[in-house]
């Protein structure tokens, strides 16, 4: 069998869907989170993944942090310094930065926006908290 066709192939061990896959429109159908002002999220969160659209606006900071999820950040469009453990870059579109569990990190736009993507493994916690508040899920 060639790479691409065990790559494509149905998983042998079979397996019943949890739930039904969902299209969905990020600006209109997404919960809206914001933590510190100008700086939005929008998670879709799924069992077992988050993926998190995120809006920085102009001079707007995620503050140096920790967490047990695994991350993955990759830029869209514009511009962000993001502090991995103490190292700085400035991130632009097509670059990408991973965060393992407990690296301590954060970002910050200077005079320009970022759209960027976060990926989460396991969802986001906080996050995922945040979201059931806000829309009046329980636990």
């Amino acid at each position: 069998m060639t790479e691409a066709r065990r790559y494509f192939a149905l998983d042998p061990a079979g397996g019943t869907p949890i739930e039904p896959g969902a299209f969905l429109d990020i600006e209109s159908e997404l919960p809206v989170v914001e933590f510190v002002a100008g700086l939005v999220f929008r998670p879709v969160i799924g069992q077992r993944v988050m993926v998190n659209f995120v809006r920085y606006e102009p001079d707007t900071e995620a503050p140096v942090h920790a967490h047990e999820e695994e991350q993955v950040t990759f830029v869209v469009s514009g511009e962000f310094e993001f502090d991995l453990d103490g190292e700085v870059r400035v991130m632009r579109p097509g670059m990408a930065v991973w965060v393992p569990p407990w690296v301590p990190h954060g970002a910050r736009t200077r005079d320009t926006t970022c759209q960027e993507i976060d990926v989460f493994a396991p969802p986001r916690a906080v996050l995922v908290e945040a979201v059931r508040a806000s829309t009046g899920q329980e636990g």
